[in-house]
Protein backbone atom coordinates (compact mmCIF):
# COMPACT_ATOMS: atom_id res chain seq x y z
CA UNK A 1 0.00 0.00 0.00
CA UNK A 2 2.53 2.61 0.81
CA UNK A 3 4.53 1.48 -2.58
CA UNK A 4 1.29 2.11 -4.37
CA UNK A 5 0.87 5.66 -2.26
CA UNK A 6 4.81 7.00 -3.08
CA UNK A 7 3.98 5.70 -6.90
CA UNK A 8 1.26 7.46 -7.00
CA UNK A 9 2.86 10.42 -5.46
CA UNK A 10 5.79 10.55 -8.30
CA UNK A 11 3.21 10.16 -11.51
CA UNK A 12 1.85 13.41 -9.95
CA UNK A 13 4.76 14.81 -9.88
CA UNK A 14 5.99 13.89 -13.39
CA UNK A 15 2.80 14.75 -14.71
CA UNK A 16 2.87 18.45 -13.53
CA UNK A 17 6.62 18.77 -14.04
CA UNK A 18 5.50 17.53 -17.71
CA UNK A 19 3.12 20.42 -17.94
CA UNK A 20 5.51 23.34 -16.44
CA UNK A 21 8.11 22.26 -19.54
CA UNK A 22 4.59 22.17 -22.23
CA UNK A 23 3.91 25.89 -20.98
CA UNK A 24 7.74 26.69 -20.96
CA UNK A 25 7.89 24.92 -24.86
CA UNK A 26 4.27 27.55 -25.67
CA UNK A 27 6.53 30.81 -24.11
CA UNK A 28 9.55 29.80 -26.22
CA UNK A 29 7.64 28.91 -29.71
CA UNK A 30 5.13 31.72 -29.25
CA UNK A 31 7.45 34.68 -30.89
CA UNK A 32 7.17 32.60 -33.87
CA UNK A 33 3.33 31.77 -34.37
CA UNK A 34 2.02 35.37 -33.47
CA UNK A 35 3.99 36.92 -36.59
CA UNK A 36 2.48 33.72 -38.14
CA UNK A 37 -0.53 34.48 -37.35
CA UNK A 38 -0.79 38.25 -37.59
CA UNK A 39 0.38 37.23 -41.32
CA UNK A 40 -2.94 35.17 -41.27
CA UNK A 41 -4.92 38.14 -39.76
CA UNK A 42 -3.99 41.18 -41.99
CA UNK A 43 -3.98 38.77 -44.95
CA UNK A 44 -0.21 39.42 -45.72
CA UNK A 45 1.38 37.60 -48.65
CA UNK A 46 3.71 34.65 -46.67
CA UNK A 47 6.82 35.97 -49.01
CA UNK A 48 7.03 38.87 -46.47
CA UNK A 49 8.01 39.26 -42.96
CA UNK A 50 5.66 40.80 -41.00
CA UNK A 51 6.49 44.04 -40.14
CA UNK A 52 5.19 45.47 -36.45
CA UNK A 53 5.13 48.75 -38.08
CA UNK A 54 2.77 48.00 -40.42
CA UNK A 55 0.31 47.60 -37.77
CA UNK A 56 -2.10 50.07 -36.55
CA UNK A 57 -3.70 49.00 -34.09
CA UNK A 58 -7.20 49.81 -32.04
CA UNK A 59 -8.67 48.83 -29.04
CA UNK A 60 -11.99 49.40 -28.31
CA UNK A 61 -12.78 49.66 -24.36
CA UNK A 62 -15.68 50.52 -22.17
CA UNK A 63 -13.77 51.98 -19.05
CA UNK A 64 -10.52 53.00 -17.66
CA UNK A 65 -8.77 49.51 -16.84
CA UNK A 66 -10.46 47.65 -19.11
CA UNK A 67 -7.41 47.97 -21.20
CA UNK A 68 -5.00 46.46 -18.38
CA UNK A 69 -7.74 44.14 -16.70
CA UNK A 70 -8.80 42.36 -19.84
CA UNK A 71 -6.29 43.53 -22.86
CA UNK A 72 -2.55 43.91 -21.19
CA UNK A 73 -0.85 40.59 -23.24
CA UNK A 74 -2.36 41.70 -26.25
CA UNK A 75 -1.38 45.58 -25.71
CA UNK A 76 2.45 44.66 -24.77
CA UNK A 77 2.86 41.98 -27.17
CA UNK A 78 2.08 44.48 -30.04
CA UNK A 79 3.93 47.47 -28.55
CA UNK A 80 6.78 45.02 -28.31
CA UNK A 81 6.76 44.05 -32.27
CA UNK A 82 6.58 48.03 -32.81
CA UNK A 83 2.81 48.26 -33.93
CA UNK A 84 1.11 51.55 -33.65
CA UNK A 85 -1.45 51.19 -30.65
CA UNK A 86 -4.22 53.52 -29.77
CA UNK A 87 -7.17 52.60 -27.21
CA UNK A 88 -10.41 54.48 -27.77
CA UNK A 89 -12.12 54.31 -24.53
CA UNK A 90 -16.02 54.77 -24.52
CA UNK A 91 -16.22 56.46 -20.55
CA UNK A 92 -14.48 57.67 -18.36
CA UNK A 93 -15.21 55.49 -15.76
CA UNK A 94 -17.68 58.20 -13.75
CA UNK A 95 -20.03 55.34 -11.81
CA UNK A 96 -18.80 56.67 -8.67
CA UNK A 97 -18.07 60.19 -9.80
CA UNK A 98 -14.44 59.95 -10.01
CA UNK A 99 -14.08 60.25 -14.09
CA UNK A 100 -11.62 63.21 -13.63
CA UNK A 101 -9.32 60.69 -11.44
CA UNK A 102 -9.83 57.72 -13.66
CA UNK A 103 -9.31 59.31 -16.53
CA UNK A 104 -6.06 60.10 -15.46
CA UNK A 105 -5.31 56.78 -14.05
CA UNK A 106 -5.76 55.54 -17.24
CA UNK A 107 -3.43 57.46 -19.02
CA UNK A 108 -0.69 56.26 -16.14
CA UNK A 109 -1.71 52.85 -17.03
CA UNK A 110 -1.55 53.20 -20.79
CA UNK A 111 1.94 55.16 -20.52
CA UNK A 112 3.23 51.40 -18.38
CA UNK A 113 1.61 49.95 -21.67
CA UNK A 114 3.48 51.62 -24.14
CA UNK A 115 0.31 53.20 -25.75
CA UNK A 116 1.07 57.02 -25.28
CA UNK A 117 -1.43 59.86 -24.19
CA UNK A 118 -1.97 61.35 -28.02
CA UNK A 119 -3.01 57.80 -28.92
CA UNK A 120 -5.39 57.56 -26.51
CA UNK A 121 -9.24 58.75 -26.68
CA UNK A 122 -11.38 58.94 -23.83
CA UNK A 123 -15.51 59.79 -24.78
CA UNK A 124 -17.11 61.63 -22.30
CA UNK A 125 -20.70 61.47 -23.53
CA UNK A 126 -23.94 61.64 -21.19
CA UNK A 127 -25.57 58.51 -23.48
CA UNK A 128 -22.86 56.83 -22.72
CA UNK A 129 -22.50 56.41 -18.71
CA UNK A 130 -20.64 53.99 -16.74
CA UNK A 131 -23.10 52.00 -15.89
CA UNK A 132 -24.27 48.27 -16.12
CA UNK A 133 -27.57 49.04 -15.89
CA UNK A 134 -27.75 51.33 -18.85
CA UNK A 135 -28.13 49.86 -22.51
CA UNK A 136 -25.83 52.15 -24.72
CA UNK A 137 -26.72 53.43 -28.49
CA UNK A 138 -26.01 51.18 -30.89
CA UNK A 139 -25.72 53.47 -33.63
CA UNK A 140 -24.16 55.83 -31.37
CA UNK A 141 -21.37 53.46 -30.25
CA UNK A 142 -21.03 52.21 -33.83
CA UNK A 143 -20.45 55.73 -35.35
CA UNK A 144 -17.89 56.89 -32.99
CA UNK A 145 -15.76 53.42 -33.73
CA UNK A 146 -16.31 54.19 -37.48
CA UNK A 147 -15.03 57.58 -37.44
CA UNK A 148 -12.51 56.52 -35.19
CA UNK A 149 -11.11 53.89 -37.55
CA UNK A 150 -11.68 56.01 -40.94
CA UNK A 151 -9.69 58.93 -39.28
CA UNK A 152 -6.60 57.35 -38.50
CA UNK A 153 -6.55 54.35 -41.10
CA UNK A 154 -6.42 51.48 -38.83
CA UNK A 155 -5.56 47.85 -40.02
CA UNK A 156 -7.18 45.97 -36.33
CA UNK A 157 -9.09 46.39 -34.19
CA UNK A 158 -9.68 44.53 -31.43
CA UNK A 159 -12.54 44.62 -29.00
CA UNK A 160 -14.84 42.14 -26.44
CA UNK A 161 -16.98 39.50 -27.56
CA UNK A 162 -20.48 38.87 -27.47
CA UNK A 163 -20.41 37.62 -23.62
CA UNK A 164 -17.86 41.10 -22.85
CA UNK A 165 -16.08 38.73 -20.45
CA UNK A 166 -17.28 39.65 -17.14
CA UNK A 167 -20.72 39.98 -18.52
CA UNK A 168 -21.10 44.01 -18.64
CA UNK A 169 -23.80 45.44 -20.22
CA UNK A 170 -21.17 48.13 -21.90
CA UNK A 171 -18.41 45.40 -23.08
CA UNK A 172 -21.24 43.60 -24.73
CA UNK A 173 -22.74 46.94 -26.09
CA UNK A 174 -19.57 47.87 -27.96
CA UNK A 175 -19.48 43.98 -29.35
CA UNK A 176 -22.86 44.50 -30.91
CA UNK A 177 -21.59 47.74 -32.19
CA UNK A 178 -18.89 46.41 -33.81
CA UNK A 179 -20.72 43.07 -35.12
CA UNK A 180 -23.41 46.22 -36.66
CA UNK A 181 -20.24 48.21 -38.87
CA UNK A 182 -19.33 44.67 -39.76
CA UNK A 183 -22.04 43.33 -41.04
CA UNK A 184 -22.91 46.98 -42.53
CA UNK A 185 -20.16 47.24 -44.23
CA UNK A 186 -18.47 49.79 -42.88
CA UNK A 187 -15.23 48.91 -42.02
CA UNK A 188 -12.33 49.56 -44.94
CA UNK A 189 -11.31 46.11 -46.76
CA UNK A 190 -7.78 46.47 -45.00
CA UNK A 191 -9.36 46.60 -41.49
CA UNK A 192 -9.29 42.99 -39.57
CA UNK A 193 -11.95 42.87 -36.84
CA UNK A 194 -11.22 40.65 -33.54
CA UNK A 195 -13.11 39.61 -30.58
CA UNK A 196 -11.51 38.82 -27.20
CA UNK A 197 -12.55 35.04 -26.40
CA UNK A 198 -14.69 34.86 -22.84
CA UNK A 199 -13.64 31.99 -20.78
CA UNK A 200 -15.43 29.94 -18.20
CA UNK A 201 -15.00 31.13 -14.34
CA UNK A 202 -12.50 28.04 -13.92
CA UNK A 203 -10.41 28.87 -17.07
CA UNK A 204 -10.34 32.63 -16.04
CA UNK A 205 -8.80 32.31 -13.03
CA UNK A 206 -6.27 29.29 -13.05
CA UNK A 207 -3.38 31.91 -13.64
CA UNK A 208 -0.89 29.99 -15.87
CA UNK A 209 -2.08 26.80 -15.39
CA UNK A 210 -4.78 27.83 -18.18
CA UNK A 211 -1.76 28.53 -21.02
CA UNK A 212 -2.07 25.09 -22.32
CA UNK A 213 -5.72 25.30 -23.46
CA UNK A 214 -5.60 29.33 -24.79
CA UNK A 215 -2.88 27.70 -26.98
CA UNK A 216 -4.63 24.17 -28.37
CA UNK A 217 -7.65 25.62 -28.29
CA UNK A 218 -8.50 26.74 -32.39
CA UNK A 219 -8.11 30.96 -32.35
CA UNK A 220 -7.54 33.98 -34.70
CA UNK A 221 -4.41 35.29 -32.61
CA UNK A 222 -3.42 34.13 -29.18
CA UNK A 223 -1.18 36.88 -27.24
CA UNK A 224 1.09 35.72 -24.31
CA UNK A 225 3.12 37.63 -21.91
CA UNK A 226 6.03 36.09 -19.53
CA UNK A 227 7.05 37.03 -16.18
CA UNK A 228 8.20 40.40 -17.41
CA UNK A 229 5.77 41.43 -19.23
CA UNK A 230 3.21 40.23 -16.70
CA UNK A 231 5.01 42.51 -14.41
CA UNK A 232 4.25 45.42 -16.47
CA UNK A 233 0.89 44.35 -16.77
CA UNK A 234 0.32 44.12 -13.40
CA UNK A 235 1.85 47.59 -12.52
CA UNK A 236 -0.62 48.91 -15.26
CA UNK A 237 -3.38 47.36 -12.85
CA UNK A 238 -1.80 49.68 -10.02
CA UNK A 239 -1.90 52.60 -11.73
CA UNK A 240 -5.80 52.12 -10.82
CA UNK A 241 -5.72 53.10 -7.39
CA UNK A 242 -9.29 54.18 -7.45
CA UNK A 243 -10.21 50.55 -8.79
CA UNK A 244 -7.78 48.69 -6.15
CA UNK A 245 -10.27 46.59 -3.57
CA UNK A 246 -9.32 43.50 -2.14
CA UNK A 247 -10.66 41.00 -4.68
CA UNK A 248 -8.50 43.16 -7.47
CA UNK A 249 -5.19 41.93 -6.01
CA UNK A 250 -6.69 38.11 -6.50
CA UNK A 251 -7.89 39.18 -9.96
CA UNK A 252 -4.40 40.38 -10.62
CA UNK A 253 -2.56 37.53 -9.26
CA UNK A 254 -5.05 34.63 -10.55
CA UNK A 255 -6.98 35.91 -13.77
CA UNK A 256 -5.22 34.45 -17.03
CA UNK A 257 -6.42 37.86 -18.91
CA UNK A 258 -3.32 38.89 -16.86
CA UNK A 259 -0.88 36.17 -19.23
CA UNK A 260 -2.90 35.07 -22.15
CA UNK A 261 -5.38 36.66 -24.63
CA UNK A 262 -7.14 34.32 -27.43
CA UNK A 263 -9.53 36.37 -30.42
CA UNK A 264 -11.67 35.49 -32.77
CA UNK A 265 -12.24 37.02 -36.06
CA UNK A 266 -15.49 39.21 -36.23
CA UNK A 267 -16.73 38.16 -39.96
CA UNK A 268 -17.91 41.43 -42.10
CA UNK A 269 -20.87 41.93 -44.99
CA UNK A 270 -21.20 43.21 -48.14
CA UNK A 271 -19.14 46.98 -48.27
CA UNK A 272 -21.44 49.51 -48.03
CA UNK A 273 -24.61 47.91 -47.20
CA UNK A 274 -27.50 50.72 -46.57
CA UNK A 275 -30.10 49.77 -43.83
CA UNK A 276 -33.31 50.94 -44.01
Amino acid sequence: MVAVKIMSLYLVVFIFLCYLALIKCIFYRHGRTLRKSLKLVLNVSSSRDTDGADIRALLVTAHPDDECMFFAPTIIRLVELNASVHLLCLSEGNYYNQGAERRQELLNSCAVLGIPASRVTIVDHKKLPDDPKTEWSISLVSSTIVKHIRAHSFNVVLTFDGRGVSGHANHVAIHKAVRHIASTGQVPDDCCLLSLVTVGLLRKYISILELPLSWLLPSCLCCIIGSQGYRRAKAAMLCHRTQLLWFRYLYITFSRYMLVNTFQIIPQGPKNLKIY
